[in-house]
């Protein structure tokens, strides 16, 4: 997690006591270098982190490029209605929504009670969610200072995610019940 959040601290740091441009040039720098020690740490690629690295270089580059940060405000916007588009694709792409195979990867939860119709009405709250974000992101670009965008950007998405899957996870423990529970009244 730690290294996930480190880029975006120092985005934010540079920010501040520089400019966009330096800040981005530290993103840019950070990410892969994140990306990096968290596979090297995990023995695997984080597809999200990848992702997010493949934008931040992208939207970086034409941020430096052009000399406008607007290439840089777009990008989480951009991210997260891509993640909408893969989330929405996923109805028709694979043998399970993207939002069952995301709650899937967490060992030891009885998912078999989650019923079909019940993972495509998440996984269409996840694209309603990832559309939203990016709105929200604009909106904050587009109305406040650059400073508070950034502040924003590192922790206002960052929190409004976490508080979005919470409550995804306590739905999905309310329909699954307590297995104890369960298992105390079958014997």
């Amino acid at each position: 997690m730690l290294f996930e959040f480190f880029p975006l601290l120092a985005f934010l740091g540079t920010l501040f006591l520089k400019d966009i441009y330096a800040a981005v040039v530290v993103l840019m720098i950070t990410m892969p270098i994140g990306l990096a020690v968290k596979s090297i740490r995990t023995g695997s690629i984080d597809k999200m982190y990848l992702w997010s690295t493949v934008f931040a270089l992208i939207f970086g580059g034409l941020t430096l490029y052009f000399r406008n940060p607007y290439f840089t405000y777009w990008k989480p916007t951009a991210f997260y209605w891509v993640v909408a588009l893969a989330f929405l694709a996923s109805h028709w792409i694979g043998d399970k929504p993207l939002a069952q195979r995301f709650f899937g990867l967490v060992e030891g939860l009885n998912l078999e009670k989650v019923s079909p119709t019940q993972w495509r009405r998440l996984n269409f709250i996840w694209v309603a969610f990832f559309i939203f974000a990016g709105v929200l992101n604009i909106y904050v670009a587009y109305n406040y200072s650059e400073k508070t965008w950034g502040t924003f950007k590192v922790f206002g998405l960052m929190a409004i995610t976490f508080v979005f899957m919470l409550a995804q996870t306590l739905w999905i423990a309310n329909i699954i019940g307590d297995d104890e529970a369960d298992e105390d009244a079958e014997a």
